[in-house]
């Protein structure tokens, strides 16, 4: 297991480090030429669960860009596949079921698996974490376990891919919220199992993704998401990261009632305020704007300077992105922001 020194794990458990630890989400994929290279005539699915292709897809970025943390390459519909849920996804478009969730009588028939076989399907995953953590361990660098959070896979299941609003899965929360319940429930389970799995082969710290909570209202993320995404992440014995786009209005909600160590803020909300909203109890983790990426270097580096000061306002800070690299992002820049935020 890497040092309990390592700077991403000092600032979850809130011993702030002398620099700030920076990776990037989405870090390990499109915008690296040697990631294009490797997945030629693989498909995506296939790609997250071949150990050794998932363990180097992995480690690629953080070779180049000597992050603080390596990020396990994988999709989140992966423990939907390993449940036995038909779905691929199709290249510029992206996750597609063979029979989406809608009715009552759909949320019986999927629920009826056992997230069980999650676990026991998940032994390519293990091995690719494996496989990463013993590169890793050579430098003491943490590898995050990741997952979708039970909102976001629904959002996904019920509308059969991907959409802009989530209408439908939005709608049986109010039309016939025990389906709701009984669906992102299993969910939780599901996602739950997944981050298990990639614990127990070594990962250090997770995090949740609920890409689309911030298509919901406040209320209806307290009484119909929350508790299941809570419920995936409670009593495990590594850290957790909770993070979501758009998520500015109930930020403090996404401390999952103290579960989550660190909350993920996107690039909407300043950090000083978001660090007001959770309190001296939660670390930080954000939020350089992935438009800025591809903007002027004195433009970006005055950006990352500012994340970084007003991430002192917070009990510790893990600088990042407010979301993913986008896939047209030179590498060198993301390599240069590292070395810019190691040296403040």
């Amino acid at each position: 297991m890497p040092s309990a020194d390592a700077p991403l794990l000092r600032a979850l458990r809130a011993d702030r480090p002398e620099t700030a630890p920076i990776w990037f989400m989405r870090q390990a994929g499109r915008s690296l030429p040697e990631y294009r290279e490797l997945r030629v005539g693989t498909r995506m699915l296939d790609a997250c669960l071949t150990p050794d292709l998932a363990a180097e897809i992995t480690l690629q970025p953080v070779r180049r860009h000597g992050v603080d943390a390596g990020i396990f390459f994988s999709d989140i519909v992966v423990p939907l596949r390993l449940a036995g849920v038909e779905v691929e996804i199709e290249p510029g478009r992206g996750p597609v079921f063979a029979s989406p969730i809608r009715t009552a009588e759909d949320v019986a028939r999927v629920t009826a698996i056992d997230p069980a076989e999650v676990a026991a399907a998940a032994e390519p995953v293990r091995e690719a974490v494996r496989l990463t953590v013993a590169e890793l361990d050579a430098s003491g660098t943490p590898l995050i376990g990741f997952a979708g959070a039970p909102f976001t896979l629904a959002a996904y299941l019920v509308e059969g891919g991907p959409s802009k609003e989530h209408l439908r899965a939005r709608a049986m929360m109010q039309a016939d919220p025990d389906a709701w319940h009984r669906l992102a429930g299993w969910l939780s389970g599901v996602s739950r199992a997944f981050l298990q799995a990639q614990i127990e082969a070594g990962a250090a710290a997770v995090q949740l993704f609920d890409s689309w909570a911030g298509s919901l209202n406040p209320d209806v993320f307290r009484r119909f998401v929350a508790p299941h995404s809570k419920a995936a992440v409670q009593d495990l014995p590594v850290p957790v990261i909770h993070f979501g786009v758009g998520t500015g209005p109930f930020l403090g909600d996404m401390r999952l009632d103290g579960v989550a160590s660190a909350v993920g803020v996107d690039w909407r909300l300043p950090l000083d305020e978001a660090a007001a909203v959770v309190g001296p109890d939660t670390t930080l983790q954000g939020n350089i704007d992935p438009a800025l990426l591809g903007a002027p270097w004195e433009v970006l580096e005055a950006h990352v300077r500012d994340i970084v000061e007003r991430g002192r306002t917070a009990r510790a800070h893990i600088v990042n992105l407010g979301h993913g690299v986008p896939p047209e992002t030179d590498p060198a820049v993301l390599t240069r922001v590292v070395e810019l935020v190691h040296s403040l």
